[in-house]
């Protein structure tokens, strides 16, 4: 018998143990009920996980990977990559003044936001851009 003093909360599973345990599950030979119960998860929560990760919605997130920087006061001009306009490329826009980040790509990449962007924001367009 079980005996709960205090107001019963939700458990908060990580995607990393959620991913894990689907792929637990779905091994040849496993016993979904057997794996819920194991893990103390309800089945229909353990179906519901299994569905999210077939569709896509339960994905681990990549792990953050540190890029080399560099810090110039004077902006390279670089040439335009094929498919551009020069104009577009080819313009530097003075950074100190505006409040605006220029990341530039080794592939010739050139990223400008604004310095009030947030982190979310930032980690969706650099995804964006390496799919």
């Amino acid at each position: 018998m079980e005996i709960i003093s205090g107001v019963e909360r939700r458990r908060q599973w990580r995607v990393e143990d959620k991913l894990r345990i689907v792929a637990e599950a779905e091994r040849p030979g496993a016993c979904f009920v057997e794996v819920a119960r194991r893990h103390e998860v309800s089945r229909s929560v353990l179906w519901a996980w299994r569905k999210q990760a077939r569709q896509g919605v339960l994905v681990a997130e990549s792990a953050p990977m540190f890029m080399p920087l560099q810090v110039a006061t004077d902006l390279p001009v670089s040439l335009p990559r094929p498919g551009t306009t020069p104009a577009a490329s080819a313009t530097p826009i003075d950074t100190a003044t505006t409040g605006r980040i220029e990341i530039a790509l080794p592939d010739g990449t050139v990223i400008r936001v604004d310095e009030a962007i947030g982190v979310a924001a930032l980690r969706r367009v650099v995804a964006a851009l390496r799919g």
